[in-house]
């Protein structure tokens, strides 16, 4: 028994919160980071096309670097906390500046993609923040919870930038903005979607920490408007709470069939003489999983089997719809095969590509090349005591500040002494026939 009250006691002590929490503080930081105008507005202008450039090239590190720049938290966790403190002055505050925030990223994001020279030949990273999931909906909840507790928090730490990291609250928006730029409805409407999902777990998770931590609610003189505004506030709160509740509830459902179908899949992905070599998922118009087939003429016997092993996974023959290529005319599978090379022929172009892009890497290396023979014969000319000339590229660097600078030392051996003029008239002359000023110079004598 007393282990056992050693170990409820060491648990006591590791999640007590007593001594770590500064609410009123953390009730003012709220307040204050809701503002929305001035420098935050430039840089959420900034940051929005920092990650719009990343999604352009799909550079991660660049949408992360954009991710911790953003201020795109504070209107959101304001409007979680003003609807658990009662707070309707502070709730239409917030509100208004997550408007104005939602207006200045897809705006700065519709001009950069309008405008950018950039192709989008293969937006692998602008596609995948077009279908929430379930996983999208638990990162933001738990997310907002760890930055309320890192609100309330004494001692602050880094939980802020992992909580803008994890909630990637930019990337969804920029992408946004890339399907109004290119006029794609279904981007555009993803993309918004999964921003919003974010934002509103978000906010959720923060009214909810604001119950559990018994945030002190804002007070009124008059008892009639404090009733009105808890009334108002606790419709708010439904309103924003079912469609989000139902929008969870449609992602578990839509994840769950999507592992039921890969589950079903991956077991049948060889048959007697035919494979599975690709599936396509739709949630659209109740669930439907599309496979194709190649292979040998599938007959009755072998649709019925591949039905009976889909039910195994909870999936209808309705839902079911087999694309046997070879139950159609022969000219699919020519379709397949022309498919194949196609992809080859792109595969060796995007080669010759970059054989050609180092071709002139390497012909712009040798035009910088310095013409050693022709400068040595020069100076020989016109100092005729040097005899030898040593030229070499090479870095120097301070000792107090640690600057580099790309210089070029010339070693010059001198068959006789040459006077401090001699020296800096060859030096200068080096200067301008290499075109560097930072030609540097030694003089030896034999």
């Amino acid at each position: 028994m007393n282990i056992f009250k050693k170990a409820a006691q060491v648990i006591k002590e590791t999640v007590s919160l007593n001594g770590y929490l500064d609410k009123e503080k953390a009730a003012e930081n709220i307040r204050n980071n809701v503002q929305f105008r001035g420098p935050n507005a430039w840089i959420l202008a900034f940051s929005t096309i920092i990650a719009s450039i990343g999604l352009n090239v799909n550079s991660i590190p660049v949408i992360i670097g954009a991710m911790l720049i953003s201020p795109l938290m504070g209107p959101i966790f304001g409007v979680g906390f003003s609807l658990g403190t009662n707070d309707v002055a502070q709730l239409k505050r917030a509100a208004r500046n997550f408007l104005r925030m939602m207006l200045i990223a897809l705006l700065a994001s519709f001009i950069y993609f309008l405008l950018t020279p950039l192709s989008l030949n293969n937006p692998t990273e602008i596609l995948a923040r077009t279908n929430p999931t379930i996983y999208d909906v638990l990162i933001a909840l738990f997310g907002g919870a760890a930055g309320m507790f890192e609100q309330c928090r004494k001692e602050k730490g880094t939980v802020f930038s992992g909580v803008a990291i994890a909630t990637a609250l930019m990337p969804p928006l920029c992408t946004a903005g890339y399907g109004i730029a290119s006029m794609n409805l279904h981007i555009f409407l993803g993309a918004l979607y999964l921003f919003l999902i974010n934002c509103v777990f978000i906010a959720l998770a923060t009214y909810l920490m604001v119950k559990i931590l018994d945030f002190e609610p804002v007070a009124y003189e008059d008892a009639k408007k404090e009733r009105r505004i808890k009334w108002l506030t606790a419709v708010i709160m439904l309103i924003f709470i079912i469609p989000s509740v139902w929008s969870a509830v449609n992602l578990i459902r839509d994840t769950e069939f999507d592992s039921r179908a890969m589950a079903f899949v991956n077991e049948n992905k060889t048959m007697d003489n035919a494979i599975i070599y690709d599936y396509n998922i739709s949630h659209d118009d109740g669930y439907k999983l599309e496979i194709f087939i190649s292979g040998e003429r599938m007959d009755e016997l072998h649709v019925l089997e591949l039905q009976e092993a889909a039910s195994k996974h909870g999936i209808t023959a309705e839902q079911l719809v087999i694309r046997d290529h070879f139950t159609s005319e022969r000219g699919v599978a020519s379709d397949i095969i022309k498919g194949i090379y196609a992809r080859s022929d792109e595969q060796i172009a995007k080669r010759d590509e970059e054989i050609a892009n180092l071709k002139k890497e390497m012909e712009a290396a040798q035009a910088k090349e310095l013409p050693y023979t022709q400068i040595t014969k020069e100076i020989a000319n016109i100092f005729p005591t040097v005899e030898s000339l040593n030229i070499s590229s090479g870095k120097s660097i301070t000792t107090d500040s640690l600057k580099v600078t790309n210089t070029l030392l010339v070693i010059a051996k001198s068959s006789e002494p040459m006077t401090m003029g001699d020296q800096e008239k060859l030096l200068k002359w080096l200067k301008i026939r290499l075109d560097n000023e930072s030609v540097e110079l030694q003089v030896k004598d034999r």
